[in-house]
């Protein structure tokens, strides 16, 4: 996610996180990282998104749904024109939920890049639900 995309909460319990999300236009990858003990699940409405899950490139189209298995290395990032759509699910929440709100916090809702600082701090704290590759 870069500080363009937007992601709402819909639903929240210790079995699953549910999202509504929308990745801008423009996008570049974001860093390769992977979830340790977590399953995501993305089904897509709107727009073309670009992956690359496990090292392998591909493009995720409206109706695709996409399942990536606990610690395997992903990207996924909108390099067209048209935002793109959809719903995600993270399966155990964990600390999912408090790991987006820390970031959205560090990037003041999308209005500011935090010093890389406070991203480090970060992602070491939030270790079980988010490693970089």
């Amino acid at each position: 996610m870069n500080e363009r995309d937007t992601v709402r909460i819909v639903r929240e319990s210790p079995e699953v996180l549910e999202l509504e999300a929308e990745w801008a236009p423009g996008g570049t990858p974001p860093p390769a990282h992977l979830h340790p003990e977590q399953e995501e699940r993305f089904v897509f409405q709107s727009g073309r998104m670009r992956a690359v899950i496990d090292g392998e490139e591909r493009v995720l189209e409206p109706g695709d749904m996409v399942v990536i298995p606990p610690g395997t290395v992903h990207q996924m990032w909108n390099e067209g024109e048209e935002p793109v759509r959809g719903r995600w699910e993270t399966r155990p929440a964990l600390r999912t939920a408090e790991w987006f709100r820390r970031m959205d916090a560090l990037n003041v809702g999308g209005t500011r890049q935090p010093p890389v600082e406070d991203l480090i701090k970060a992602v070491q704290e939030y270790g079980d639900v988010f490693r970089l590759a």
